[in-house]
């Protein structure tokens, strides 16, 4: 199933997939069922409720919020366990293509933009190759949880995401934009920060490879991962606007109230997905063996999932689709507007982590807590906006699947 958001990017999905997708697909021999999404969450609630047997694979030409409503559709079906085995295409329509810039990367291409990317894209979808995906559990305030593969961000990356949906038109521009007019009056969150590290998560004996499920091959075929035999053609009468071709500085934290050991309490009954062991409840203090961040006072907290931030930003340079890990970068307060501009401008080639801002700090975490301070702001996951307030999230290794390279 082609997943096609008309509204993405620059209203031009449609297009891309006419003029470079489907003659590709054509060309291969690949069979597939056209869906072009009508509203928000259409994505979410088809992929929940439909019967996935008729599949192989579910492939998203989109920005990455589409693919933000079809994981999270498949984390909330009862069959969950098999339902997140399916393989998960991306193909850049958006703004940001910051997940197909990441599968890009991966195959120790060049760096592409635009059209090139999509063509690259296209043809490992054509490959049909797949490889495990990490994903991250994120607990908000109220409650709520939502699954996640990208990013995580608050205060100057959060702000230019969405205060850049304006600019929408210019393409992957409005990012620079979005950047531009945020330097020009730059803010500073209150907030605190805990982050579990990478070393303090791993017990003796294990490595890098903390949690890792069952084995599976790290670039098995499409047709190895699900039957690949004829597909049935879903109903052409169903309510979806659907086609078918005819082809088929820190410390830690030493509080006397931390929880020194972790609770293990049962899911909810109507919660799905896998247990989050790591995390305590938002209410309650962090773990002692967690770090806790000393400053109060940031201009931004990101924690990337994936080696892009968008296109043209190389966020995480040591990201793997499935390492296991989250990438957490902060940028403490004091920063001057030029220095944060050469931040950014080397993050275009993620060069930033290496030129030796003061202010910068990289860490590799399992699992972190932000609480804002600060009474307004916004909190996205993904590039879109969730609630504001406290939030939580732990890495979920390879428990996804991703067609790549």
């Amino acid at each position: 199933m082609v997943l096609v958001n008309p509204q993405s990017g620059r209203g031009q999905a449609l297009q891309l997939f006419s003029g470079h997708i489907e003659p590709m697909l054509t060309e291969a021999s690949v069979p597939y069922t056209l869906v072009i999404t009508e509203h928000q969450n259409h994505a979410r609630d088809l992929v929940r409720e439909t019967d996935l047997s008729q599949w192989d694979a579910l492939v998203i030409l989109s920005g990455d919020g589409l693919l933000f409503e079809v994981l999270n559709g498949l984390l909330e079906r009862e069959d969950w366990e098999e339902a997140i085995q399916t393989p998960l295409g991306i193909l850049p329509g958006g703004s940001g293509n910051a997940l197909a810039a990441s599968v890009h990367h991966y195959t120790e291409s060049s760096p592409a933009l635009g059209e090139e990317l999509l063509l690259s894209c296209g043809f490992l979808l054509c490959k049909g190759l797949v490889s495990r995906l990490d994903l991250v559990s994120v607990h908000l305030a109220s409650s709520q949880r939502i699954f996640s593969f990208l990013s995580l961000a608050w205060g100057f990356v959060a702000d230019i995401d969405i205060e850049s949906e304006k600019y929408r038109l210019v393409g992957a521009m409005r990012f620079l934009v979005g950047t531009l007019v945020r330097l020009a009056s730059l803010r500073v969150y209150q907030g605190r920060l805990a982050y579990l590290p990478v070393k303090e998560a791993l017990q003796p004996g294990q490595g890098t490879k903390a949690h890792a499920p069952p084995s599976t091959p790290q670039h098995s075929s499409l047709c190895s991962s699900l039957p690949c035999g004829p597909n049935s053609s879903p109903n052409q009468n169903s309510r979806h606007n659907h086609s078918t071709n005819s082809n088929h500085n820190t410390a830690h934290n030493s509080s006397n109230n931390a929880i020194t050991t972790m609770r293990t309490e049962p899911q909810p009954a109507n919660q799905k997905g896998p247990p989050d062991s790591l995390l305590a409840d938002l209410e309650q203090p962090v773990p002692e063996h967690w770090t806790v961040v000393n400053e109060e006072d940031f201009v931004l907290v990101l924690a990337m999932f994936q080696s892009h931030l968008a296109e043209d930003m190389f966020a995480a340079p040591g990201a793997a689709a499935d390492d296991g890990f989250i990438h957490l970068l902060y940028v403490r307060a004091g920063i001057s507007r030029l220095a944060l501009l050469r931040l950014f401008m080397a993050m275009e080639k993620g060069a930033h982590l290496a030129i030796d801002c003061p202010h910068l700090v990289y860490e590799r975490v399992k699992a972190f807590r932000l609480e804002p301070l600060t009474p307004e702001g916004a909190i996205t996951v993904d590039g879109e906006m969730v609630e504001y307030g406290p939030v939580q999230a732990q890495v979920h290794e390879g428990i996804a699947r991703l067609i790549s390279g």
